[in-house]
């Protein structure tokens, strides 16, 4: 029950003028009655030439007088009474007669069109005050009575659904929003069928009213659909105006609009994915005259902090303090949303003094701003409604709604700038960190690049062309850089080669690496054994100047090209494999891991003497040399390649070269591995010399 006593009069009004019309209209067409235009009597022409004579009291005078005479209707009386109001300066009281005005029903179709202005008026008041469940109150049923008649006035009504569209928009009612927006599109298709440039112009502000709505709402296919509409009227409305007000200001005003609705199309554009498209309308936009207007200005600021074009954003957004002196003076809860926007883009620009003033502002204006609110929606409601009984508690109501709206409002705000200034002073503190990081991770990639390339270097790429020696060699670092090594010197018929494995990895171990391979081709060049080769390099490579205490497992040797001899020193490495050739005889021919004396890696014992070894012959056999990256890759599942494995490949498969043997098992390491990490460099070489 009490539900039903809250509903505003007006909509039980409208009930019952619907049911009247519903009874009296058998014999009207299924349109509704006809209604001819309003012709103007004598009474009528009265109280007009009083208000064009700018006499306000003497066509308030008229107007009731004539109202009681039964000459104007009540209706017709209160648009006079309205219309001289507003002349007067007294903009409720107005706005309080065309409500009366509207709750006394229409009872004359006569009377359609001083309606008709009534609820315009009524309307235009609410809408501008943020009224948006008001606007739909009171649309809805009058619109349903204006649309039961074939005439009337077709710009009022037009205008009606618009605003209702937008409030529908406002309360979060996107598809009744959609009808009205609908139905002003058709009507206006209809309206300017004997077109005149007029209707044109008063339809353009419609559409880009529309347009404003869906950019709000963030619907930009259907933003995007209307700021088309509106500029295709945008010529007719500059003419209009050009008309109207003289070339200077009618041009300005357009220019002002059509700096508007391609602003609009660059954010429509970039919203929908098209930066390059937005850039260039953005672009076109800046070059217009109506860009330096201080509401496009500012409304440019929108795009700019989307594109992240801060500066230029916060540059625009200097207006904003001008436009609101121009607007009044006072900053209002409206405008602390473009304070905080303004905000955003001086943080992005890194204009910390300018962020600490804007900051404050907010801060210093939230209690005045909520304050002007308050009474302005108590002034509002005091206008609106009747302060007795039932209306005075419907106005209660509604200014408790409205100040638990303000507050909701406030507190947001209030979350959002802190929020946001703490969330940008960390996201710029943590942006400028990763922007270190990543340029000194690109600092370190690039030095690394180069320390592997300078490794490479040190590996020979060739190898020796001699009758009938084969050989091939393949280094692969598990990181950028590595500490395996090898290298071979050839003077005459002797050859010395080499392979090495650093204990750890990276940079240290190649760095040690590079030592040892200096190291070894210094001393071979001088042509020492072997074992002598290796006690040298101890004593260089340990003792105090190794404070890391690093060291490298090692295999030298040294073989005599024409009768095969080898004469080599293990360092703690892994045991070379010697497999037969079943083409040639070999007396090695044991495919085995070749039985060496076990000597300590160099660079652990400064004292340590290496003991040398020998085989007789090796040619017709494969000699192959590996570290431990080889037989102990690892697979994802941690199971090693091992030296079996190993065996199998070299003895039981038939080469043709060096190189056909090192790339075979490179292969054979990968397909183990099945996409894991390498846990070690990988380094491989073979020797196969035939008898001549």
């Amino acid at each position: 029950m009490e539900k039903t006593k809250s509903l505003p009069s007006l909509i039980l009004l409208s009930i019952v003028i619907t049911a009247v019309l519903m009874s009296t209209g058998c014999h009207e067409s299924q349109q509704g009655p006809h209604v001819t235009e309003r012709q103007l009597t004598k009474a009528d022409s009265m109280v007009t030439d009083a208000l064009n004579a700018n006499d306000n009291e003497r066509a308030l005078a008229l107007a009731d007088s004539l109202e009681q005479t039964g000459d104007l209707s009540y209706i017709r009386a209160n648009q006079f009474r309205a219309t001289a109001m507003i002349s007067m300066g007294r903009r409720d009281e107005a706005i309080a007669l065309n409500r009366q005005a509207i709750s006394h029903g229409l009872q004359d179709y006569r009377d359609l069109y001083s309606y008709q202005e009534a609820a315009r008026m009524l309307t235009i008041f609410l809408m501008n005050n943020r009224d948006y469940e008001g606007v739909v109150q009171t649309a809805v049923p009058i619109l349903n009575i204006l649309d039961s008649v074939e005439s009337g006035d077709p710009e009022a009504r037009l205008q009606m659904h618009a605003m209702l569209g937008q409030c529908n928009m406002k309360l979060k009612q996107p598809e009744q929003a959609k009808t009205n927006f609908d139905i002003v599109y058709k009507g206006a298709k209809k309206w300017f069928a004997e077109d005149t440039i007029g209707r044109s112009a008063v339809v353009f502000e419609y559409y880009a009213g529309i347009t404003n709505e869906y950019l709000e709402a963030k619907a930009f296919a259907e933003a995007k659909k209307w700021v088309e509409r509106a500029n295709s009227l945008l010529p007719k409305y500059r003419d209009y105006y050009v008309n109207y007000l003289g070339e200077e200001r009618g041009n300005s005003l357009a220019d002002v609009y059509s700096a508007m609705l391609k602003r609009h199309q660059a954010l429509i554009a970039f919203e929908l994915g098209d930066k390059a498209e937005a850039e260039r309308l953005f672009a076109e936009y800046q070059k217009l005259p109506g860009a330096e207007n201080l509401f496009n200005k500012i409304a440019a600021g929108d795009f700019l902090l989307k594109a992240q074009r801060y500066a230029e954003a916060a540059d625009q957004f200097t207006s904003l303090d001008q436009f609101i002196q121009m607007n009044g003076g006072e900053i209002m809860l409206d405008n602390i949303e473009g304070y905080v926007k303004k905000l955003e883009a001086n943080l992005g620009a890194g204009r910390k003094d300018t962020v600490l003033y804007v900051a404050r502002q907010i801060v210093e204006n939230f209690d005045s701003a909520y304050a002007r609110e308050k009474d302005s929606e108590a002034a509002k409601l005091a206008t609106i409604y009747d302060t007795q009984g039932k209306e005075r508690q419907i106005a209660e109501q509604k200014a408790e709604l409205m100040q638990q709206r303000i507050i909701g409002l406030i507190v947001a705000i209030v979350l959002l700038t802190v929020f946001f200034i703490v969330y940008t002073l960390v996201r710029r503190r943590a942006a400028k960190r990763m922007a270190e990081m990543r340029a000194e991770q690109e600092r370190i990639e690039s030095e690394l690049k180069i320390a592997r390339n300078i490794q490479m270097s040190m590996v020979p790429s060739q190898f020796p062309n001699y009758e009938g020696l084969d050989m091939y060699a393949s280094m692969i670092p598990a990181r950028e850089v590595g500490g395996d090594l090898y290298g071979y010197v050839l003077i005459g018929d002797k050859l010395y080669f080499a392979i090495g494995d650093v204990s750890g990895k990276g940079v240290p171990a190649s760095l040690f690496m590079a030592q040892a391979t200096r190291l070894f081709r210094t001393l071979a060049t001088q042509g020492m054994m072997p074992a002598e080769i290796c006690n040298r390099m101890n004593e260089a490579l340990s003792g105090e100047d190794n404070r890391s205490g690093m060291f490298v497992t090692f295999f030298l040797g040294l073989v005599d090209l024409k009768t095969g001899h080898l004469s080599f020193c293990n360092c703690g490495h892994n045991p070379p494999v010697i497999c037969g050739n079943t083409s040639h005889h070999s007396p090695l021919a044991s495919n085995s891991f070749l039985d060496m004396l076990p000597n300590v890696p160099i660079g652990i014992f400064p004292e340590h003497e290496y003991e040398g070894e020998e085989i007789e012959d090796i040619r017709n056999c494969t000699f192959f040399l590996y570290t431990d990256g080889l037989n102990e890759a690892e697979n994802r599942q941690q199971e090693r390649f091992g030296d079996k494995h190993l065996l199998d490949i070299l003895c039981n498969l038939h080469f043709d070269s060096a190189r056909q043997v090192v790339d075979a098992l490179k292969a054979e390491v990968e397909k183990h591995r099945n996409g894991a990490e390498p846990n070690d460099d990988l380094t491989m070489m073979c020797l196969r010399i035939q008898t001549v």
